[in-house]
């Protein structure tokens, strides 16, 4: 096996708000990528099955007890994975059968909660790494819970550590101290798109850590967005008016993509895919990556644990414990 990783990133449509159909695309899309020759296969945020993107174009979203709100909200928890459930051991299996690196967004129900979740899958493993976005980012919070410190992890492969963060906790310096600290050689930052200040923040990211980034986003047309949710065939004529309300005629491009993969100076290996779909793919140079880190290392030569210290809570925090007499 090559030192030198192969990343792709997935920039496709999922089949908006159907998990079921979602998996089938990504098994699709995985098997292209790692035919390809990829070795870790990256998607977008919560690309299973696709970002809630009422939230940022219905004008209704943020209504206070409204119709279309809530039946999506229901849609959308009918259609996360739970952990340990058929859709993740499918994944689980892919990734054996493949012997790739598979970093999936995610809805993730637990209890009667969402939350935006990370699951990194790793050939012959017992089951995914998940990771929970500590902080839904503004009118995210009315779907999301957060995440907490015990999925703040990363994983072993042949080329080095493999993390990942999700979108805005790209501007958590604390978050990106601690990252840096599990010694990332690559790093997926996971976005719905990755617009310019999304690029900075991936390309900042890679050149502070010392590591490659795939910068994951999605595209989504508003005729995906409506035929995703008519692929479910429910009834539910206020969710489906909530997501029709959204500017744009069905040929809108509502999410455009970005995706780009980039080298621990900062530069591109790949540059940013706007406007279509595709598979990104690019080669990381570990010697280089290495060589980097002569003049920085923010969690070595380049940092000063005598001035500042960072202690993280790695304990899962839940709001009532049982426990025997």
């Amino acid at each position: 096996m090559s030192t030198n990783p192969t990343l792709a990133i997935v920039q496709e449509p999922p089949v908006f708000l159907n998990l079921k159909a979602s998996v089938d695309a990504a098994e699709t899309h995985i098997r292209k990528a790692a035919d390809g020759g990829a070795n870790i296969i990256a998607f977008a945020e919560c690309w299973l099955p696709g970002y809630p993107i009422w939230l940022d174009f219905a004008p209704d979203a943020a209504l206070w007890d409204d119709d279309g709100a809530k039946a999506l909200y229901r849609i959308l928890a009918e259609n996360s994975v739970v952990q340990g459930d058929e859709h993740l051991k499918r994944l689980q299996a892919l990734a054996d059968d493949t012997g790739t690196y598979i970093v999936m967004g995610s809805h993730e129900r637990a209890g009667n909660t969402l939350y935006n979740t990370t699951f990194t899958f790793s050939p012959g493993a017992d089951a995914p790494a998940p990771h929970r976005k500590l902080i839904p980012t503004y009118t995210e919070r009315l779907v999301w819970g957060m995440g907490d410190g015990s999925t703040l992890a990363a994983v072993e492969t042949p080329f080095g550590t493999l993390g990942s963060l999700i979108c805005w906790e790209h501007w958590m310096p604390l978050a990106r101290a601690a990252m840096h600290a599990r010694g990332e050689a690559i790093h997926i930052a996971q976005w719905p798109i990755v617009k310019d200040m999304h690029q900075v923040a991936s390309r900042h990211y890679a050149f502070e850590g010392r590591c490659a980034v795939a910068a994951a986003g999605s595209v989504m047309t508003k005729a995906d967005i409506l035929s995703g949710f008519r692929s479910l065939g429910v009834d539910a004529p206020k969710a489906e008016a909530m997501l029709k309300s959204m500017p744009g005629d069905e040929n809108t491009l509502i999410h455009d993509g970005g995706s780009a993969i980039i080298a621990a100076d900062g530069s591109y290996i790949t540059d940013p895919l706007y406007g279509e779909a595709g598979i990104l793919y690019g080669t990381v140079d570990m010697t280089r990556q290495r060589e980097a880190c002569l003049t920085l290392d923010t969690d070595g030569h380049y940092s000063r644990p005598d001035v500042f210290e960072l202690r993280v809570n790695t304990k899962a925090q839940t709001g009532v414990r049982f426990t025997d007499d």
